[in-house]
């Protein structure tokens, strides 16, 4: 158990947290929440959901028995993904339901969407907002220079003769491509996406 008034990793640490504590979850699935209470002379607690948060946060008092009523959300343990969208949404006590909800119907594309929306484009996270309805296009490829050589590929230059094919440059088109487009890894995976 941390000492009265601290958190397991640090205040504030939660927004670049790199390295997680790993803990036993139930399952995979399971995310692990951290409440690090603002006032120094309580003890924040570990949460799965947001009916956990609220039972434990009603109960909590500090060290002079008054309710605490302030805290700072960390993640702590979990999917990477799902890291990555809590820290692009920006996790706190107004947003926890939603962003738990979105944790759990959301998939994994729509996942993608947000963070790069939210955490990139400078949307504004809403959670009763499709995430494909957010301006973002991406693509499943590592590179500029893979996304060209599939748009050529796709006929989006026009019919090229395969006599010609060899003479394309696609580091140029990449290199054109970068004034809209930009590289990204999420949880691992190369995205190459645009904002509209």
């Amino acid at each position: 158990m941390p000492e009265v008034g601290r958190s397991p990793l640090g205040r504030g640490s939660s927004a670049k947290l790199k390295k997680r504590l790993r803990l036993q979850p139930e399952s995979e699935d399971t995310m692990i929440l951290y409440a690090q209470p603002y006032d120094v002379s309580a003890t924040g607690f570990y949460f799965e959901s947001h009916a956990d948060y609220e039972v434990k946060a009603k109960k909590l008092v500090n060290a002079y028995g008054q309710p605490v009523e302030e805290f700072e959300i960390q993640f702590i343990d979990g999917d990477e993904l799902d890291c990555e969208l809590v820290n692009a949404i920006g996790v706190h006590q107004a947003n926890l339901k939603a962003v738990f909800n979105c944790v759990d119907l959301w998939g994994d594309d729509q996942k993608r969407h947000v963070i790069i929306a939210v955490g990139q484009c400078g949307y504004v996270f809403d959670p009763d907002q499709r995430p494909e309805e957010y301006g973002v296009d991406i693509y499943s490829v590592e590179s500029l220079k893979e996304l060209a050589e599939q748009f050529v590929e796709d006929g989006l230059y026009g019919d090229i003769p395969d006599s010609l094919r060899f003479y394309i440059d696609t580091d140029a088109i990449a290199r054109d491509l970068a004034v809209e487009f930009s590289e990204i890894t999420i949880a691992g995976e190369g995205l190459v996406y645009a904002c509209r």
